[in-house]
């Protein structure tokens, strides 16, 4: 009797593409936490390593700034927009921005009820034009229709794009010319920042942006997010907010020793930028193949465009990956009835043997 024919799944290594979420902690990070992992400290943020963590981050940013740790990025962006709410107040975004459509309201929640108005905009990316037009339906002193209250842009965004600096700043004033502050998510911030070359200054607080979701659990860290205000006064009672939402951290120093080792020798750039070459590798593999993607590749996110047959056949392969909303894509970009548009994303963790391994597979495809 002859031996089994392997089955497809068998004939691949596993190729983890369905989030940066999936992947575990980089070295350096659990090397801190070990470092870390003993004796005494006063509790709640009063230890030096959450202080000397606090001046790291003034270092980094180059000047002082406000820094509050949180479990989530869902938290850090809710309780961000919370410290400027306002009775009735809006809340501007890009219609797919992860607040309008990923975080189950908690926005809304947190600030007391702010309506969130998504904004549209090519690649992911709102733009001053449509912000403008977005707020002009709600003009000031007319009680009933809301006050204006943040923008919020997402960097790098939801469809894998990156805002560039010119881009930030103009969006800061068309906020300006309402006089409303500019709130960035950045759950992928330093994957942006890896694909424009700028300092974290030049594309946050130089360019106008108030205050900042700052992640870093999607490049390598267990559990670190942090809300990073760069107006010192905004902050002032932020501690209160953060406390009744739960997520003040009574051993807070194990959250400061994750972004100890994430900041030393540059590991936080280090880490995205080759989770960013990774994702470059993979489009030019879905262009060997006769594919496309839906949004150009800029950060750790890319979004192919594959026949149905082909999409298929790496699912049974054991490719992590799934099916993704394309909206409103151009119709010489938008899948034919015969394709899918998926995504996938790139870590710390993503190796070249990954995208060789889902080379093979998209090649066996046909």
């Amino acid at each position: 009797m002859g031996e089994t024919a392997p089955t497809a799944v068998a004939m691949y290594p596993p190729m983890n593409f369905a989030s940066d979420n999936w992947a575990g902690a980089a070295p350096a990070v659990m090397s801190a936490l070990s470092r870390h992992k003993t004796g005494f400290e006063p509790a709640y943020g009063s230890d030096s390593l959450t202080s000397g963590i606090s001046d790291r981050f003034n270092e980094i940013f180059e000047r002082e700034v406000a820094v509050f740790f949180v479990a989530t990025g869902s938290a850090a962006n809710s309780l961000s927009l919370a410290a400027y709410a306002k009775p009735g107040g809006i809340v501007f975004c890009h219609k797919t921005a992860h607040i309008q459509v990923d975080e189950c309201n908690c926005p809304e929640f947190m600030t007391g009820g702010a309506k969130l108005v998504g904004v549209a905009g090519p690649h992911g990316k709102m733009t001053p034009h449509g912000l403008s037009a977005a707020m002009s339906d709600y003009p000031d002193g007319v009680v009933h229709h809301g006050q204006v209250a943040t923008v919020s842009i997402t960097q790098a965004t939801e469809c894998g794009s990156v805002y560039s600096l010119d881009e930030i700043g103009a969006i800061r004033e068309a906020a300006r010319s309402r006089s409303i502050p500019l709130h960035m998510d950045g759950a992928r911030f330093a994957n942006a920042l890896a694909t424009l070359g700028c300092t974290p200054a030049e594309m946050t607080w130089k360019a106008g942006v108030d205050v900042l979701s700052f992640g870093a659990t999607k490049n390598g860290c267990w559990c670190a997010e942090a809300v990073v205000f760069f107006d010192l006064e905004a902050a002032r009672g932020f501690q209160y907010l953060r406390k009744r939402a739960g997520h003040l951290f009574s051993k807070s120093r194990f959250v400061a020793a994750q972004l100890e080792g994430y900041f030393e020798n540059d590991n936080w750039l280090k880490t995205a930028a080759h989770a960013n070459a990774m994702a470059q590798k993979l489009e030019a593999v879905v262009g060997d193949n006769g594919g496309r993607t839906a949004w150009l590749v800029e950060a750790n996110e890319l979004f192919p465009i594959l026949k149905k047959s082909q999409f298929d056949a790496l699912c049974s392969a054991g490719a992590h990956i799934y099916e993704w909303p394309v909206g409103d894509l151009a119709d010489n970009i938008a899948p034919k009835e015969d394709e899918v548009c998926f995504r996938m994303v790139t870590s710390f963790a993503t190796t070249e043997d990954d995208v060789a391994a889902f080379a093979k597979a998209l090649a066996s495809a046909g």
